[in-house]
């Protein structure tokens, strides 16, 4: 598969996010593993996660184990994952989202994360959403700690503003590799940050990069021109939007979602469809 930068760390240019594997209308465990492992033998070397992902208050950071469970379970061929994670985002259980930016939160849930996940030090941490309670400040200084501290290996940040984006670069000594912010064809807000993030080496990671959960699937009947750049190419209009995607800015890896193996399998295609200039625009002036 064709591989992107993350952090000087080379990555699949198309990965995987694990949050429909664990909250509402989840499957399984064993489909999950299943999904996992189809996206490691599809070429995935990037899974996205949270300790938000789960659906009842009991049960945080389910999806940071079952991710590290499927790892486990898939052999010495799991040593390249670069498995990324967030912390300051928290599900009550009843549906809903809070957050806590508070620095002390973050860094022990930075370490609760690690301890799920295992290793030595988390590959990829990222501050999750701004708590508005809380100075923007100090929530990255938190980050800065867990780096300086080898509790985390890289920073990212999610949910992000251009000027968030510098800010948080510069508390971090320019060690930010990672911003993470919805993008899709529905959702365009986050072009300027997809671009100054192009412009400054910083990876951008969509997530809902196929227009969310509820809208993946009907994709090509929303926007025309990706189901006919489908048919020209014989591949699935989610493909398509993926390969525009990646094709906006070289530091763009996509996180996909999947709860079926069938899913991630198509989506890590992407990475080596080619599309036209003349597509390309077409689609990027799709409404």
């Amino acid at each position: 598969m064709q591989q992107r930068t993350l952090g000087g760390t080379s990555v699949s240019a198309v990965g995987l996010g694990g949050m429909p594997m664990s909250i509402e209308g989840r499957p399984d465990e064993d489909r999950s593993i299943r999904t996992i492992h189809a996206a490691l033998e599809a070429g995935v070397t990037l899974i996205d996660t949270a300790d938000a992902y789960h659906r009842d208050a009991n049960e945080v950071g389910h999806n940071e184990s079952l991710i590290a469970k499927a790892l486990s379970s898939f052999g010495s061929g799991a040593s390249d994952v670069l498995v990324a994670t967030k912390g300051g985002h928290l599900r009550p259980g009843d549906g809903s989202w809070t957050q806590n930016g508070h620095p002390d939160y973050l860094k022990e849930a930075a370490k609760a994360s690690l301890a799920r996940l295992g290793g030595d030090a988390i590959d990829l941490y990222q501050f999750h959403r701004p708590d508005t309670e809380v100075p923007y400040e100090d929530s990255i200084g938190a980050l800065k700690d867990l780096l300086d501290d080898g509790v985390i290996r890289m920073a990212g940040i999610s949910n992000a503003t251009v000027d968030q984006i510098r800010k948080a670069n510069q508390i971090l000594d320019g060690r930010l590799v990672s911003v993470q912010n919805q993008f899709s064809p529905a959702f365009r807000s986050s072009e300027d940050e997809l671009r100054y993030c192009g412009e400054n080496g910083i990876a951008f990671l969509p997530w809902s990069p196929l227009g969310g959960i509820q809208k993946a699937g009907g994709l090509g009947e929303t926007f025309a021109p990706f189901q006919e750049a489908a048919d020209k190419h014989g591949v699935s209009p989610q493909q398509v939007c993926l390969a525009w995607e990646l094709a906006l800015s070289p530091t763009v890896i996509p996180i996909p979602g999947a709860s079926r193996p069938e899913s991630i399998t198509d989506s890590a295609k992407a990475a080596e469809l080619q599309l036209s200039d003349e597509e390309i625009q077409a689609l990027s002036a799709a409404v």
